[in-house]
């Protein structure tokens, strides 16, 4: 199996953080780990480059991470803070010289055509446009250069929405109940990342605590949560938490390799 090198793109909730207007501790801190961007992970290997969420920071995200090539795009659900980015996926247009393959499941890939129509359905657009080649999902494993890619279905609130599983690692953001079925699709893991987004319960996320239950079920060798809020200081809540359970943060780059 590839190896495959995780960067975090971004670990923040949907405001981002600091959070516009806020002058909480957490917004105006020093700590560069409490300043997040909204939620997205690049994975590298084999010298391919794919992104799960392009987020309404995906330019700068790009920029900062020295992004230069732009394999596939893997979307966990339609959300405004993972798809606002998309037409930032132009100058990888340009430079390669071919679309790119854009996979989610139906319901996010008619919500995208919606959001984007010019990118689909004029015939003669007046301007540049990304170029798109759209992959529907239905649950099913499939191979992504050598990697096999499988779905988790995750509960997001009322919706569902899809988490990744990648070789031995996984990334699930954006779940309030991770159901029994796609739990039995994360054993032998060696890294996985899950939704953290406060200690306050909220009705699409997981509180701290429920994120450590299900860290606890899963048992990857080692834990990154991420979708992280303005309520949870880094450097505080890490100290709380058990040696395999990390936060995540902007920058954070991790190989994924054999679980034990």
């Amino acid at each position: 199996m590839a190896e495959i090198a995780i960067k975090v793109l971004g670990s923040g909730t949907s405001a981002g953080v600091p959070t516009i207007g806020c002058e909480c501790a957490v917004c105006q801190s020093d700590d560069p780990r409490d300043k997040r961007l909204r939620p997205s992970v690049l994975l590298c290997y084999e010298g391919r480059n794919i992104v799960i969420d392009t987020t309404p920071d995906f330019r700068l995200q790009a920029l900062r991470t020295g992004l230069r090539r732009l394999d596939a795009i893997l979307l966990t659900h339609s959300h405004a803070d993972h798809i606002m980015g998309l037409d930032d996926v132009r100058p990888f247009n340009f430079r390669q010289k071919t679309a790119i393959p854009l996979f989610g499941s139906a319901d996010t890939l008619a919500n995208v055509r919606t959001a984007f129509r010019y990118i689909f359905e004029l015939e003669t657009p007046e301007s540049s446009i990304p170029k798109l080649e759209l992959n529907p999902l239905n649950g099913a494993s499939f191979d992504l250069f050598g990697v096999t890619f499988t779905p988790v279905p995750l509960r997001h609130g009322r919706s569902t929405i899809y988490g990744f599983r990648f070789g031995n690692a996984a990334y699930l953001t954006d779940h309030s109940e991770i159901p029994e079925e796609s739990l039995e699709l994360l054993r032998g893991l060696d890294v996985v990342f899950l939704d953290a987004l406060r200690h306050k319960p909220h009705p699409t996320h997981c509180t701290v605590a429920r994120a450590l239950e299900y860290a606890e079920r899963i048992a990857a060798r080692r834990t990154y949560f991420t979708h992280i809020s303005h309520d949870l200081a880094h450097q505080r809540t890490e100290a709380d938490l058990p040696p395999r359970v990390r936060l995540a943060y902007d920058g954070l780059e991790i190989l994924a390799g054999e679980a034990p």
